[in-house]
């Protein structure tokens, strides 16, 4: 497979605004190089937990988590995308990950659409995506069968699947969200996606 061929990896977290920043841009990108990406729903809490880290934000009234939040704003005005702030944050996303999961195993397709649903209904229309009813509403909304995902919710298969995916991830050296992997090179943060259209056009750098 020659370079041009190899997808890119998008590691993302559900609950993270760059993530969702990215989201929206990173298959454009891809497309424009001959590229597609490959999108992995991983759980923020078992990367911090694997690798020591904390969230930007858990100390809300430290100075990093009030500039990261007047930079969720600016990079969201920036990148010409609507943003409104959940009034809950961060919140759990296991269920989304894992209907990810399973919609990917039905149709790839439905799976990007849901994907992008759950961001945008997170960070744009402020629903609750930790709830399993708020879950399957979107995931419906896109053709999924309600009924059949409820049920493969509650599998040890799925479960099982979303822990792969975040071992995956630890093994990657993936450490938090968006987190992209072209060709081997690492690069995180939304904020890198004039980089990652650099690498893409010129082969490396």
């Amino acid at each position: 497979m020659s370079a041009e061929q190899n997808p890119i990896d998008f590691w993302f977290d559900f609950s993270s605004p760059y993530g969702y920043l990215m989201s929206e841009r990173i298959d454009e990108l891809a497309a424009r190089y001959g590229r597609k990406a490959r999108w992995h729903p991983i759980l923020l809490g078992v990367i911090f937990q694997a690798t020591g880290s904390q969230p930007p934000v858990a100390d809300p009234d430290s100075a990093k988590a009030r500039y990261i939040s007047k930079d969720f704003h600016r990079s969201a005005r920036f990148m010409g995308l609507p943003y409104n702030p959940p009034s809950r944050f961060p919140l759990p996303t296991q269920n989304a990950a894992r209907a990810y999961y399973w919609l990917h195993g039905e149709d790839c397709g439905k799976a990007r659409a849901f994907a992008h649903a759950v961001y945008r209904a997170m960070f744009v229309a402020n629903r609750d995506i930790s709830s399993p009813d708020t879950v399957l509403d979107l995931a419906a909304a896109v053709g999924a069968d309600r009924e059949q995902l409820t049920a493969a919710l509650a599998t040890p298969e799925l479960k099982e699947r979303l822990k792969k995916e975040c071992d995956a991830a630890l093994a990657a050296g993936v450490f938090g969200s968006p987190h992209i992997i072209i060709d081997g090179e690492a690069f995180f943060g939304a904020d890198r996606l004039p980089q990652i259209e650099r690498w893409l056009a010129t082969g490396g750098f």
